[in-house]
């Protein structure tokens, strides 16, 4: 880059504005990538800007040269991933670009999809067109990490989610348990479930709760509830079962009683597994096109969960209570640990209020399975 160009600081503040566009859609792209564009002309004045804003509709370069029009021609394109180069359900990203004219992209990551990476970067290259890569990488990894984490492992990325009390438990000893968390926690976690495309409970869950597991209108569509269970043993009039306000999968194993099945309302699609694995569970919603998925359930599964690495982010909250009782009603069952050595250490813990709650945001290690 030499000494007329603007400086790499002068496109970190468009590849921010990028990303912030990307994160307009989030929870509502899967299977695709959150991606941002902005489009500068020669002279790097804004001229476009866009964000792939679903599967199947057009992609966020697309829509940043569309709104640019002309003026994009020897001018610049920030975007968030590397431009795609493969006819899927739109038109190559890499031959828009060709065709807009614009001499310099900047990317901020590499996308691991196999059907591109690093493929679209060559194409622009090779048709002439300056490429500068890694610019915000990081940044544009943790907003897709989900994405990238489907890509190379084929299961969605796990966020596990519990609320409990300051001597951390989950409930009182009669099993009550509404509510640890105030208002304003609930409706963080309304707006965290919008974000995600699946939304998982076990039976005891079910049983304990009756809860209804949806976003409260945040996002279109709601994300997909799924009832995981191994003996179909659940209320028949569960909130759950009401597919007029969202999906429901009720996915089973192969103890279950499947003659319960036409007991159930109809509505909820039924999924039979060889086992209820939570790892089994999630390659069957990957196939559903799920990048992230919810885990609200019980402490038996959390720690299934967690032991089979379909979990990779915690989000607790800690309410400022106290309610004694038995050490049973916490939020995870007996991972088996019998030394300190052998415990899982979290990482980029935050911290913040929210309302008269404490919430904190962590990373799980990635465990081997």
């Amino acid at each position: 880059m030499n000494k007329t160009e603007p400086d790499l600081s002068f496109w970190a503040h468009w590849m921010h504005r990028a990303l912030q566009l990307a994160y307009l859609a989030d929870g509502s792209t899967s299977p695709n990538p959150l991606v941002g564009a902005v489009a500068l002309d020669v002279a790097g004045k804004l001229v476009g800007e866009g964000f792939h804003a679903r599967a199947g509709f057009p992609h966020a370069e697309v829509e940043a040269l569309d709104q640019a029009g002309v003026k994009a021609k020897g001018g610049t394109l920030v975007v968030t991933l590397e431009p795609c180069c493969h006819q899927g359900r739109t038109a190559p990203c890499t031959e828009k670009i060709l065709r807009s004219g614009v001499s310099r992209v900047v990317v901020a990551m590499q996308d691991p999809d196999p059907r591109v990476s690093g493929l679209g970067i060559s194409r622009l290259r090779e048709a002439g067109v300056e490429v500068l890569t890694g610019l915000l990488e990081k940044e544009a990894a943790f907003q897709n990490r989900a994405y990238i984490f489907r890509v190379r492992t084929g299961r969605p990325w796990g966020i596990l989610k519990w609320a409990m009390s300051l001597d951390g438990r989950t409930g009182l000893p009669s099993g009550e348990s509404k509510w640890i968390s105030g208002s304003r926690a609930r409706s963080w976690v309304h707006k965290l479930r919008a974000t995600c495309d699946a939304v998982i409970v076990g039976s005891g869950t079910i049983r304990a709760d009756n809860p209804l597991l949806t976003s409260r209108g945040i996002s279109e569509p709601e994300p997909l509830r799924v009832a995981l269970t191994r003996s179909l043993n659940l209320p028949f009039d569960a909130q759950l079962w009401d597919v007029k306000v969202a999906k429901t999968l009720i996915a089973y194993g192969p103890d279950a009683l499947k003659d319960l099945l036409a007991k159930f309302p109809p509505g909820p699609e039924h999924l039979a597994l060889d086992s209820t694995d939570p790892l089994e569970l999630l390659n069957a919603l990957a196939k559903k096109n799920c990048n992230r998925v919810l885990w609200e359930c019980g402490p038996a599964l959390a720690a299934s969960a967690i032991e089979m690495g379909c979990v990779q982010e915690l989000a607790i909250f800690m309410a400022p209570k106290l309610l004694g009782g038995v050490p049973a009603m916490t939020p995870l069952a007996n991972l088996g640990y019998t030394a300190m050595n052998q415990v899982l250490f979290v990482s980029d813990c935050s911290v913040k209020t929210i309302g008269q709650d404490w919430l904190f945001k962590m990373l799980l290690p990635q465990l081997e399975v």
